[in-house]
């Protein structure tokens, strides 16, 4: 079985648009490696992974002689299926003007193969179309696989490049896969999905991505924790008060009605993104800067995460109804294509989960994210304690409000710190002010898409910001018997929201009954 081998003398590239961080501080650009892409005709494919690509190449940090296999059942041609890439990179790169010479130089690696996922035949038709373009380019190459299909498809596949010499490539070189969430549905099914990955690929060929952590603003927590020098002593039960994690989004679930009615919020967002944002908050400074010692460090704190259900089960539940979205009226959730009339899916859940190790003891994580809500926005709230003594008394100690740390990772990316000012003037009147950093302002260098750093990252073989075997199990592992207390407790009601608002009055309760309150965003 081929492993993964490590990179051997890294290059210096040209200046580049992007200059991804790297652990020795230099940029590199990958060995010749060429990728397939299962699903090659599919949104995901001209949304986001070929822009991401065509951006890697304008910045000078593909490697030579980098070619793209298309693999999906639609008859296409290798030019109607460039002609068609080069309209998505137009509409969705974040560039959006293509350079003709750059893209005409791109363009000649892209090519297309008709197949089905459950043939084998057509697996070894790739495999000889692949080893003809390593063959022309007389260089041993690295083979990575991008899983841009439905879930359902991820076995099918791995199993036939396992069973296949697609999966080999020559001595020397390393062979990668690539899998978009969802990994499993339930902590059974990860387990399951995560055996059949085994049977075929070494653990440290599987790159499970989450492009949430390919956002800048999401690395920037652990350059903003560990490099400074000023936050790490406060960071903890003594000095927070809670914290609240919000992941809103102002879209209903568009054309994805089927596939939200299995998954609900709980498994689109809750399970992996919000709960990586918990994990990358909370955890403690790894022994290096490394993927495994990083992720070492995630898988204890969900492991340690524990949902409280000091009252009730620790959730709320909500979907959303009719109302009005940046002043349009909008459909509820059960009126959208694809969607039951009688559906009990949840649009909107928030949560209380509590860290049982040292560090945060006692300190409430608040977990929030809806569909339907006023506007999106992704950001990390840090609240911390008030003053033990407020020396201020009368209106002046009544105005005071706690210093807030908050870590905007989408649209905008910053962090503002909120404290407390005296207002110029006669008298005591004290007034809360914010230091804010705007990503977007500080840095001349635009912020790439997360999928370009996530794609170089693979092709260099850094899985820091790709999640392991065991991370996936734990963070199933916590919301699993949610899932099942929901299965069991039929009677249980989910909360109405109308569209346009910040999800159900029941969740305002909740966080109130612990003497706190929801951001207002």
């Amino acid at each position: 079985m081929p492993s993964n081998q490590p990179m051997s003398n890294p290059v210096q590239a040209k200046p580049a648009v992007y200059r991804p961080s790297r652990r020795d501080g230099a940029l590199r650009v990958p060995e010749t490696c060429n990728m397939v892409i299962f699903g090659a005709s599919g949104d995901l494919t001209h949304r986001k992974l070929i822009p991401a690509l065509y951006n890697l190449a304008r910045g000078g940090l593909l490697p030579a002689n980098f070619n793209v296999i298309g693999f999906g059942r639609k008859p296409k041609s290798n030019e109607s299926f460039r002609a068609e890439l080069r309209d998505a990179v137009q509409t969705f790169s974040r560039t959006r003007t293509i350079d003709n010479g750059l893209w005409e130089r791109f363009a000649q690696g892209l090519h297309y193969q008709q197949g089905n996922y459950d043939d084998r035949q057509d697996y070894e038709a790739l495999h000889q179309q692949l080893t003809h373009i390593e063959q022309s380019h007389g260089a041993c190459s690295g083979r990575l696989f991008y899983l841009a299909t439905p879930p359902e498809a991820y076995q099918t596949i791995t199993g036939k490049i396992g069973e296949t010499s697609l999966g080999k490539s020559c001595p020397g070189a390393w062979t990668r896969i690539i899998i978009e969430k969802p990994f499993g549905h339930d902590l059974q099914s990860a387990r399951e999905l995560n055996e059949h990955l085994h049977s075929f690929f070494n653990e440290d060929q599987i790159y499970r991505i989450d492009h949430y952590l390919g956002k800048e603003t999401v690395q920037n927590i652990l350059v903003f924790r560990f490099a400074n020098t000023i936050f790490e002593p406060i960071w903890n039960y003594q000095y927070v008060d809670h914290v609240q994690i919000t992941v809103a989004e102002d879209l209903g679930v568009e054309n994805r009605g089927a596939y939200y009615e299995s998954a609900g919020v709980v498994r689109d967002i809750i399970q992996n993104h919000a709960l990586q944002l918990v994990a990358l908050t909370a955890m403690e400074p790894p022994a290096e800067f490394a993927p495994d010692a990083v992720r070492n460090e995630k898988v204890k704190v969900l492991k340690a995460l524990r949902v409280d259900d000091s009252r009730g089960d620790g959730t709320i539940r909500g979907q959303y109804g009719p109302g009005k979205i940046a002043g349009k009226l909008v459909p509820g959730y059960t009126q959208e294509e694809g969607v039951s009339a009688e559906s009990t899916t949840e649009t909107y859940l928030a949560m209380k989960l509590l860290c049982e190790n040292w560090r945060w003891s006692g300190v409430p994580f608040y977990v929030r994210s809806g569909k339907r809500l006023p506007r999106r926005v992704t950001e990390i709230a840090i609240q911390f304690k008030m003053p033990p003594l407020l020396l201020f008394s009368g209106a002046a100690a009544q105005q005071i409000e706690p210093n807030t740390l908050v870590i905007s990772i989408q649209p905008d990316e910053g962090i503002t710190l909120k404290f407390e000012a005296k207002v110029p003037g006669a008298g005591d009147t004290i007034q809360p002010v914010l230091m804010n950093f705007d990503y977007g302002k500080s840095f001349e260098t635009p912020a790439p898409d997360a999928y370009e750093r996530l794609l170089l990252d693979c092709m260099l073989g850094d899985s820091t910001l790709f999640t392991r075997s065991d991370e996936v199990e734990a963070a199933w592992g916590l919301i699993t018997p949610v899932l099942e207390r929901w299965r069991n407790n039929v009677h249980d009601f989910i909360e109405l929201y109308r569209a346009g608002t910040w999800g159900p009055k029941q969740a305002d309760d909740f966080i109130e009954a612990d003497g706190r309150k929801w951001r207002v965003l």
